[in-house]
């Protein structure tokens, strides 16, 4: 795959065996050589400790980790002691998002959007970090105007952003569209896309309504016709999905970016078949 990247994203586990079972992950796909593995970060902080906890120990074994960092429902004095942790523990790379608003929480802090969260980050940290941000090609769930959606993912580049990642999607024609819209706007930072593996449709059915990512109609109906045929899910989503990934990096897509959900060999056997 040449100079492309390749990055993995986890979410912190909240039980030793949830624990263990993600140390077995990361340490596997460890072996794809990726450029860095990234953590979430929960609603309103949520997994804070764990996010942090998690990244220091895939810095300990040498691998480069990013961690997530959401604004919603914070102040800016928290987001500032969040920051200063991540530096004096020598992070240099980490994913800033706005993030979603906790249940049951009515009011969004003081920053109401990424590009808010990354030019403080910018203002207050300089260049110590690299930022990735976030990006919609097929348009933000709050996303009114389809004109709106580069707008604003202009803004986080004009903060201060480094590179981006996609949500994740099935139809590359959305990417390329976005891209070359992105870049008719000016931007020209990586936009690398979001992979999601396919294990399980009614999972997959909930983030995508959930999120906004579109399943084609085809690979929909294709994946219900299945019912709860676990083995055929599995089999056409590695071809849907390998098919994706051919087709995105054929078109020029400066790498690819796994939504693990702390699952190895989804992600893993793609990358074999792509000869990563």
């Amino acid at each position: 795959m040449g100079s492309r990247t390749l990055s993995f994203e986890f979410f912190p586990p909240k039980t030793p065996a949830g624990k263990d079972k993600l140390r077995e992950t990361w340490r596997e796909l460890a072996a794809l050589k990726p450029a860095f593995f990234s953590v979430t970060f929960g609603a309103g902080g949520s997994t804070r400790e764990g996010t942090l906890e998690t990244v220091l120990e895939m810095r300990g074994a040498g691998h480069e980790a990013a961690p997530h960092i959401s604004c919603i429902a914070s102040s800016r004095e928290e987001i500032a002691a969040q920051l200063e942790r991540y530096r004096s523990n020598g992070i240099r790379h980490i994913v800033a998002l706005r993030g979603d608003l906790p249940s049951g929480l009515a009011a969004a802090g003081e920053f109401r959007y990424a590009s808010e969260l990354v030019e403080f980050i910018r203002r207050t940290t300089g260049d110590w970090f690299t930022i990735e941000v976030g990006c919609y090609p097929e348009f933000h769930p709050q996303t009114r105007y389809a004109r709106d959606e580069v707008r604003h993912f202009k803004r986080k580049v004009d903060a201060g952003a480094n590179a981006a990642i996609t949500q994740y999607f099935y139809n590359p024609d959305a990417y390329f569209r976005f891209v070359d819209e992105a870049r008719a706007a000016g931007i020209s930072i990586p936009i690398v896309p979001g992979v999601m593996p396919i294990a399980n449709f009614a999972q997959l059915a909930r983030f995508s309504d959930a999120c906004g990512a579109e399943i084609p109609r085809w690979l929909r109906l294709k994946l219900e016709g299945l019912h709860d045929d676990s083995a055929s899910i599995r089999a056409l989503g590695l071809d849907a999905v390998t098919s994706l990934c051919e087709r995105l990096i054929a078109g020029g897509a400066p790498g690819l970016h796994f939504y693990t959900l702390n699952q190895a060999p989804l992600a893993r056997e793609i990358c074999s078949r792509l000869a990563y």
